[in-house]
């Protein structure tokens, strides 16, 4: 982390993006349905590297879909500051995230969503951080730059599969943790069929229990802008 902390933008976090997926490339099955990729070996190193960052961040289809806590629970360290987007204020009242009583999410929307919402929200303890939406969501650039004026340093990317594909389809990403696991599953993926990925500049891989643990950096970082929420 450290060499790739250098590299950080003036005024804005270093992001790192994770996921698991399967020996296909799927993230999860098609049809949305949920699939257990990690091991208990790489599922703990995905806590170590939340431990590692200030804050982690998912789009609002993980957190209905999936419900996450976004804390550090198999490993020592602290949990990093959980970040939403969500352009119209979907979250629910019930969400882990919201019950959390060490930290309150941070929730990006845009300028325009429901202020009644809003008011609830922030009544459950929330921080929100309205946006100019452009076509297809928030701008990820200025929730980066509003990371930065609020202390993050480094930002862990965990998903879904749109939010993962903007911030390295538009070069606001600096490194890559992807779990590959032995299962064998179709599906969704981050990248369709015919999309290229950004290249790496340097890749590390090790076995992780069953899994295949691979690091990557981006062969090239840029400011850029894009859209999601």
């Amino acid at each position: 982390m450290k060499s790739v902390l250098d590299e950080r933008s003036a005024g804005t976090p270093v992001v790192t993006v994770s996921w698991a997926q399967s020996q296909q490339g799927a993230i999860a099955p098609a049809g949305g349905t949920r699939a257990t990729l990690s091991s208990p070996e790489s599922m703990a190193l995905t806590h170590r590297l939340r431990s590692l960052h200030g804050a982690i961040l998912v789009g609002i289809g993980t957190v209905l879909a999936d419900d996450p806590l976004l804390t550090v629970r198999l490993v020592r360290g602290p949990s990093p500051q959980p970040v939403v987007l969500d352009s119209f204020l979907r979250i629910p009242d019930h969400a882990s995230l919201l019950l959390r009583a060490d930290r309150a999410p941070w929730i990006f929307h845009a300028l325009g969503a429901p202020a009644r919402r809003a008011q609830e929200l922030a009544d459950c303890g929330a921080r929100l951080f309205a946006l100019a939406a452009r076509e297809g969501g928030l701008p990820l650039e200025e929730v980066l730059r509003v990371l930065g004026r609020h202390g993050i340093e480094s930002l862990m990317v965990e998903g879904g599969a749109r939010v993962l594909r903007s911030f390295m389809s538009r070069r606001l990403a600096h490194q890559a943790v992807i779990t590959v696991s032995p299962v064998k599953m179709e599906g969704l993926r981050i990248f369709e069929e015919g999309k290229k990925p950004p290249e790496f500049a340097q890749t590390t891989q090790a076995e992780c229990g069953p899994d295949t643990v691979i690091w990557g950096r981006f062969e090239k970082h840029q400011d850029g802008l894009s859209e999601h929420g």
